[in-house]
């Protein structure tokens, strides 16, 4: 905003800005990852069908609520991110929905066959979350960071991806899923990050937000 205000003050305006999508403030970032056990929590508590499966990262995913809350409705498979597809995929025959946890390049490019054969082909009602997305990883090294992973998920029919930018999004997204049909790939990361929108924000699946008008 500073930087925008010299050359450009009418659009810097606070005047332009819906204060219920655009709450900014450095001193109130938040994990996007605990945005989705915020979520997952809430979503699990309002539909039974809902059922989280970990590859040995629970306590990264920030899901320890709802594993304590909903102890017969939470898989830990381990270290198997590929067989975590594959079970998955299977609950949803019985009419659950699962939502399946790891970091983003394990929910992606290590497991993309399985996902591609068991999942976005049969159009199976599978929520893929994905952690510790992009370059944020810079401690753990190459092998935990991916930045193609949104070109992969893209490319299968079907499914849908979801990037929110903040805790808030990240939580109503979550929830939103598990009202939406069909395979989704929801996207977040690790850092803290800036409150862009409010709790209060409306949260459409498909539908743009506008922070600010152009």
């Amino acid at each position: 905003m500073s930087a925008t205000s010299p050359s450009h003050p009418e659009s810097a305006s606070a005047k332009n800005f819906d204060p219920r999508l655009f709450e900014y403030s450095d001193k109130d970032k938040k994990e996007t990852r605990a945005g989705y056990g915020a979520g997952l929590f809430e979503a699990a508590k309002k539909n039974a069908y809902i059922v989280a499966l970990a590859a040995d990262l629970a306590g990264s995913l920030r899901i320890d609520e709802f594993i304590k809350t909903f102890p017969d409705r939470f898989i830990q498979v381990g270290i198997a991110e590929a067989n975590m597809m594959g079970v998955a995929a299977g609950l949803t025959i019985g009419g659950k929905i699962p939502y399946t946890g790891t970091f983003a390049n394990f929910s992606t490019g290590r497991v993309y066959d399985q996902i591609r054969q068991s999942i976005a082909y049969s159009g199976k009602n599978v929520k893929i979350c994905a952690s510790h997305a992009g370059l944020t990883l810079g401690e753990d090294g190459a092998t935990h960071q991916i930045l193609e992973d949104i070109g992969l998920m893209k490319m299968l029919p079907g499914m849908t991806v979801i990037v929110p930018c903040d805790y808030n999004q990240t939580k109503l997204a979550t929830m939103a899923i598990a009202e939406w049909k069909g395979p989704v790939y929801l996207r977040f990361g690790r850092p803290k990050v800036a409150n862009f929108t409010s709790e209060t924000a409306p949260f459409e699946i498909g539908k743009a937000q506008i922070l600010v008008e152009g």
